[in-house]
């Protein structure tokens, strides 16, 4: 694919005006748990005798880690650790991913990696691999697996990030149910899950988790939850026993503590940058609104999206792009269709994967944005631009936003400055947030 700068889309998209924007800070409740406070949180919660008790010494432990990028998820994997080796036991850590990571377990290995979670870092082994045992099935009838490794263990502690799914809604969303189904089940139990298609995920989630938990010698979860900045709020060990009846009264609490776009409608939303650590679709539908299916609904409503970066983290995984309405030369060149549609093929879900209009550079994005919008006051476009959808404490709003932000029309929302044009490079790209 040639994309040309100066070219004729370049010429028809040269005189759209891009508005001037003002920096704004959204506040949230900031409730959290500071990462040096970490470790003694995760050793008070496990040191209960209930938890403590299941780790005898001589155990062998697996240690679930995904592929998410939740905040100090290496403070919190090696407090776990550091909490099995102090009761006598051997811990090891399993990615738990699906077919994340090219489902290969050296991708996965890599994924890891950038989260700071090696051997070395955690002081413990990091067993990869993608072969599973077949614990039986479920009452739907679908086949429950599990990591090999993870099934050989003497105990399995379920480590994961609790929130809100970006395509279903149900009791059981992201949590340790499809921790234990999906990432657990690496690609075969991730395409099991998803094989149904969206709408009946949130039947297969819970209803396979209920043969992992009869099957596998699962000891405990611990999730984590996250405050609207992305930083660590609440951590709780949930024993086997009582993680189908915990876990729905804890995704209530989550989605409470939800972030969001105050302003909540606009007519162009700019991402800066996207990427499988913000969100299994590059971005949080649940901020942005770009669902890729039709089973969940949210975020902030405008005509048009683009996206501008990808992340080092994503490792050329750029599934979610198809939620864009355009994206830059930067984010086609980066992506990695042998990361990307493993993914998408396992999930069935191929919306995330098209690819939108692509264009010369961020300034291009935006104009291609503004002027195919329809019905919309071209003088005053309303237009937000976020730095990610996991960090939007503070944000940028354009001009049409500044009185009604002043007047206070938007509570939670304050002018941090004036109106000012947007300064681009030679070669056409933004500057961060």
């Amino acid at each position: 694919m040639k994309v040309v700068n100066g070219g004729m889309v370049s010429k028809l998209l040269k005189d759209t005006p891009i508005p001037r924007m003002f920096h704004a800070r959204q506040t949230f409740p900031a409730e959290r748990i500071a990462p040096e406070d970490i470790p003694g949180v995760v050793a008070r919660e496990m040191g209960q005798e209930q938890f403590a008790s299941l780790i005898q010494p001589g155990m062998s432990i697996a240690i679930t880690a995904g592929s998410r990028g939740i905040r100090n998820v290496d403070i919190i994997t090696k407090a776990i650790v550091d909490f099995v080796r102090s009761r006598g036991a051997h811990p090891f850590i399993v990615p738990a991913m699906g077919s994340h990571g090219g489902a290969t377990a050296q991708g996965q290995l890599e994924i890891l990696a950038g989260y700071h979670i090696t051997p070395e870092s955690m002081g413990c082994p990091i067993k990869s691999s993608m072969e599973v045992v077949e614990l039986g099935y479920s009452k739907r009838n679908r086949l429950v697996a599990i990591d090999k490794n993870a099934y050989e263990a003497d105990g399995i502690i379920v480590s994961c990030r609790l929130k809100p799914h970006n395509a279903f809604r149900g009791p059981y969303e992201s949590g340790p149910c499809k921790m234990m189904t999906v990432g657990l089940g690496k690609q075969v139990g991730a395409s099991v899950v998803h094989g149904d298609g969206m709408d009946v995920i949130a039947e297969n989630i819970p209803t396979m988790a209920e043969v992992v938990l009869e099957k596998a010698k699962i000891l405990m979860a611990i999730p984590c939850m996250e405050n609207a900045y992305d930083e660590t709020w609440r951590i709780e060990a949930i024993l086997a026993k009582d993680i189908l009846r915990r876990e729905p009264e804890l995704l209530k609490l989550a989605f409470s503590n939800m972030p969001q776009l105050i302003v909540g409608e606009g007519d162009v939303l700019v991402v800066d940058e996207v990427g499988k650590n913000y969100s299994g679709t590059g971005v949080d539908p649940n901020i942005t609104g770009t669902f890729s299916t039709p089973y969940a609904t949210g975020g902030i409503k405008v005509q048009r999206t683009c996206f501008l970066n990808l992340s080092e983290e994503s490792h050329g995984n750029a599934l979610g792009v198809g939620l864009a309405s355009a994206i830059t030369s930067k984010i086609f060149e980066d992506m990695d269709v042998e990361k990307m549609y493993p993914n998408c093929i396992t999930s069935t879900v191929l919306a995330s994967a098209r690819i939108p209009c692509v264009v010369a550079n961020d300034k291009e994005a935006m104009q291609i944005c503004i002027k195919t919008c329809n019905k919309i006051d071209q003088e005053n476009v309303r237009v937000v631009r976020i730095p990610n959808s996991l960090h939007i404490g503070e944000i940028m709003l354009s001009e049409a936003y500044y009185e009604d932000v002043k007047a206070g029309k938007y509570p939670g929302v304050e002018a941090l400055d004036s109106p000012e044009e947007l300064l681009f490079d030679e070669e056409g790209n933004l500057e961060r947030v």
